[in-house]
């Protein structure tokens, strides 16, 4: 991998992290185009690990709600009457909505690292799922908001968020679905998105520099990971300031365009063998 390389899968993970189109789907592609074996270690810790540049954005963008939270979180922690702040509530919910991806994660790390990486799955899922996201888009009431986020709907949102360890479901995808049909407004359900993100994709970074680090650097090398985070980190902010305002203002429908032409035409480059599976 050169440097110029870098950047470019650096700026394609920071543009897709948040935007429900899959931004592991978007690198697989990329990595697989630029001609990388797309299942080979240091190619899928790479992968996990300069998500983690779009995280740190999202934190910072979001840095005013987490300083409310967290804070309420720990004083409901050992006072009763703090128990009834919506943010301690809230802080509750994204923990619980976390575990799920987390434990499956781990259990079928191998699976997801091989064989969820043809891009046959990629394909199938970018099309399949947006038939999943058009229906909750149409489907969703948006009578709740905010203060009305519960344990139940984080959990039930952070169950479905699992399924974007396919790559081409798209995490942001999942669980904005999720949390349409649990009849969140579309700024609350990305925005939980947004906050689901951090432990899932933290988590996932932190054990991929624990198990693959001799990989990486005899690999792709830390150099290219380094500013290919960097680089996730810039325009990921962008990325996010600017959907959070799009939200507001129109539905998911050029999204679901957008995946249904892209997996439609991975799928006929994967039949006429212009590209390879893996």
């Amino acid at each position: 991998m050169n440097i110029f390389e870098a950047v470019l899968l650096g700026a394609v993970e920071g543009i897709t992290e948040f935007l429900p189109v899959s931004s592991t789907g978007h690198l697989t592609i990329l990595e697989k185009l630029l001609g990388y074996q797309i299942d080979a270690t240091d190619i899928t810790a790479f992968t996990a690990i300069i998500q983690s540049g779009a995280v740190f954005a999202t934190v910072i963008f979001l840095r005013k709600d987490i300083i409310r939270i967290v804070p309420a979180w720990f004083r409901g922690l050992f006072n009763a009457e703090a128990r009834q702040s919506p943010d301690y509530r809230f802080g509750w919910a994204v923990i619980l909505g976390s575990i799920p991806i987390g434990i499956i994660g781990l259990l079928f790390q191998d699976t997801i690292e091989t064989t969820l990486r043809s891009l046959w799955f990629v394909a199938g899922a970018l099309i399949v799922w947006s038939a999943v996201m058009a229906f909750a888009d149409h489907a969703a009431t948006q009578i709740r908001h905010e203060d009305d986020v519960t344990w139940k709907d984080t959990l039930i949102i952070g169950v479905v968020q699992c399924l974007a360890l396919i790559p081409g479901v798209s995490r942001s995808g999942a669980t904005m679905s999720a949390g349409l049909l649990r009849d969140l407004d579309r700024v609350t359900v990305t925005k939980l998105s947004f906050f689901l993100s951090i432990p899932a994709l933290l988590g996932a970074t932190v054990l991929q520099v624990e198990q693959e680090s001799g990989n990486i650097s005899n690999g792709v090398g830390w150099a290219n990971t380094l500013t290919a985070t960097l680089v996730s980190f810039i325009v990921g902010y962008a990325a996010v300031a600017w959907l959070l305002k799009f939200i507001a203002r129109h539905s998911y429908s050029i999204f679901i365009a957008y995946r249904l032409v892209l997996g439609a035409t991975l799928m006929v480059l994967l039949a006429t063998n212009v590209i390879e599976p893996k």
